[in-house]
């Protein structure tokens, strides 16, 4: 891994939309074992939810909040793949501070995932 000077901040909640990262999904097999990862701790199938709704089901915190835990560390874990290089500084706006600590490996994704 190479330095860095950069920083990574992930979002809160409301950042969710149906479908999204369908398109990298299709390149990169990992967003999608991410989300099964995250699907084990929060007992839901959260691709199958981020993809094909209902959005009402999306919305609601207890669904919304892990479906955008397993985007952002998909996202995360494709960023240090494809660049070999981990930001300086990681953090997180409300649920975002979840993601940022599964990204720095103080929390494990599956237990990230059941807490919220």
């Amino acid at each position: 891994m190479t330095e860095s000077t950069l920083a990574f901040v992930f979002p809160g909640q409301g950042s969710q939309a149906l479908g999204m990262l369908a398109e990298l999904s299709e390149l990169h097999p990992q967003i999608r074992e991410t989300f099964a990862e995250a699907s084990e701790g929060a007992g839901v199938d959260l691709w199958a939810l981020s993809q094909g709704g209902p959005e009402e089901m999306l919305n609601r915190t207890e669904y919304t909040q892990p479906a955008l835990l397993a985007a952002g560390v998909a996202v995360w874990r494709l960023w240090v793949d494809q660049r070999g290089q981990r930001p300086a500084l990681l953090a997180g706006h409300s649920l975002g501070e979840y993601t940022a600590l599964v990204a720095a490996g103080a929390l494990s994704l599956h237990d990230g995932a059941h807490l919220v």
